[in-house]
């Protein structure tokens, strides 16, 4: 077993899951956060079995001081956007911090380095093609910011695998479960359980969260090196999805194609708003063209690397996150759900 295991990105969606997974197993573990916000989507006695360090991944001494004594490191850190406005930000936070942490990993003599990445950094298609981990990157307007930050960042990886760093690499389909539905992919629960009425038929790739996590470590302590695992459960439309959490929560099924015509025509009108409400558009360019884009995710790679793994059902994950997230509402998400 390893001596003590960095988490970077504790407090994120899939990172406070992947600490879950680790406290249960009995695994010392390390977590870096920015400020004492812990996640609240997990049990308390997972969060008090962690050892906090303040800390960022822009700030290379509070690393060097994260990854003293440490054995094995998993990145989860990243920022998820798809608005145009946060490009630098993604750029900075996914593809500087993922160098930094690169650095300080080989500085520091990690024996094992695991990495999550995205099947964003693979590249979408639009005409329903299936993707592997053999996909070779290519520039396509398919590809968001946020992708190409995550793109780069796994070439930071690359490079100190290149250098001696022992890495594998993760590249999950959009993650589903229960967590903060302010923001990352947990906002389609909000959207659904307001009735948001439109939906596409571009398909792409999901999975249940605790499997990532469970994957997570399941690749961390296997003697695998130096590849990358696609970690998606099912390919399902973008429809099937929406109609699946709005029976979870008994609301109603959206009912309005967002033909691609439409979808211009929103993703305009929503960046008109916002440029006078100053708040975020609920949808830009890069997601109207995601979600017209059919991708379809190949899991077998990994399900041959980890003899017994079985994924969640999609229906059944959707099922229970519906169910937590209705446990937990609050007076104001009641209030303002219509």
């Amino acid at each position: 077993m390893a001596n003590k295991i960095l988490v970077i990105g504790g407090t994120g969606f899939l990172g406070a899951y992947i600490l879950k997974e680790l406290v249960a197993q009995g695994y010392a573990v390390r977590a870096l956060r920015r400020s004492d916000k812990s996640p609240f989507f997990i049990p308390a006695a997972v969060v008090n079995a962690v050892e906090w360090v303040e800390g960022d991944i822009l700030d290379v001494v509070s690393l060097e001081e994260a990854m003293e004594g440490v054995d094995t490191v998993i990145h989860a850190a990243a920022i998820v956007s798809f608005d145009p406005q946060d490009k630098q930000k993604l750029f900075k936070i996914n593809v500087e911090g993922t160098a930094n942490v690169v650095n300080i990993a080989l500085e520091k003599n990690i024996r094992r380095f695991v990495h999550i990445s995205s099947v964003a950094a693979l590249g979408r298609t639009a005409q329903g093609d299936t993707v592997t981990e053999e996909k070779k990157w290519q520039n396509s307007q398919l590809n968001t910011y946020y992708a190409i930050s995550k793109y780069r960042a796994e070439r930071e990886v690359w490079r100190g695998m290149g250098e001696g760093l022992e890495v594998v690499v993760l590249n999950p389909g959009t993650i589903l479960g229960y967590g903060d539905w302010h923001s990352s992919s947990c906002a389609i629960f909000r959207n659904s359980y307001r009735e948001f009425p439109w939906y596409t038929n571009g398909v792409n790739g999901f999975v249940d969260v605790e499997d990532v996590a469970r994957a997570t470590v399941l690749l961390m302590k296997s003697s695998v090196s130096n590849q990358r695992f696609i970690v998606s459960g099912e390919n399902w439309s973008f429809r099937e999805l929406m109609n699946n959490i709005a029976d979870g929560f008994g609301k109603k099924r959206p009912v309005r194609e967002a033909t691609p015509f439409l979808s211009r025509i929103a993703w305009r009108m929503e960046k008109l708003k916002s440029m006078f409400s100053g708040k975020k558009p609920l949808l830009t360019r890069q997601t109207a063209r995601i979600a017209q884009s059919k991708t379809y995710f190949d899991n077998r790679k990994l399900l041959e690397a980890l003899p017994g793994f079985s994924f969640t059902p999609l229906k059944q994950s959707v099922q229970k996150a519906c169910a937590q997230y209705q446990a937990h509402l609050t007076d104001q998400d009641k209030l303002t759900a219509h």
